[in-house]
């Protein structure tokens, strides 16, 4: 048989407790809460505002990004006409090229020519002495636009010389 149950102790456990106790003590608790509540909320609020500058700096980075992709596309588009730029840059300095040449064609300078041997026609010298020097037959004969002597040629001092533009030669075996 069962061993008769005992009466519960009184000096071990109080009887019931006071009510005013557990409702201090609830109150106490729902206080403690209600402070953590706010200690969250403050963090929360401080999250936010991190939250809405991370968004903030996101689309500066976003904006800064998109500039970037333009200025590459273009840097990109650039790059990619460098060829055919090329290609018209060398065809324009053939043409500068040939076009001073042609622009040279009628000046002539002869060095090696003593000072003082044409006298003082430099025009009427060279009319003369051309067709010797060179072993050419002018017809029609040179006319001149302009001639006259040139000092030496750098780093020949005794290389003195005389220059001459003739009027529309056509004669390009000079």
């Amino acid at each position: 048989m069962a061993a008769p149950a005992t009466p519960p102790s009184s000096a071990a456990q109080p009887a019931n407790p006071r009510p005013a106790d557990a409702t201090d003590r609830i109150l106490q608790e729902i206080t403690a809460v209600g402070q953590h509540l706010e200690a969250m909320d403050l963090k929360i609020s401080d999250l936010s505002a991190a939250s809405t500058s991370i968004r903030a700096d996101i689309a500066h980075f976003q904006v800064t990004v998109t500039d970037l992709d333009q200025h590459l596309t273009t840097v990109k588009d650039h790059i990619a006409a460098l060829p055919v730029r090329d290609a018209e840059m060398q065809s324009l300095w053939v043409k500068i090229t040939d076009l001073e040449d042609r622009s040279r064609r009628d000046s002539v300078c002869f060095f090696g020519i003593p000072e003082h041997k044409e006298g003082s026609d430099v025009k009427a010298f060279l009319k003369n002495v051309l067709p010797d020097l060179t072993g050419l037959d002018f017809s029609p004969p040179l006319e001149f636009q302009r001639s006259h002597r040139i000092g030496p040629l750098h780093g020949f001092p005794n290389l003195e010389g005389c220059f001459c533009r003739c009027y529309s030669y056509d004669r390009t075996d000079l």
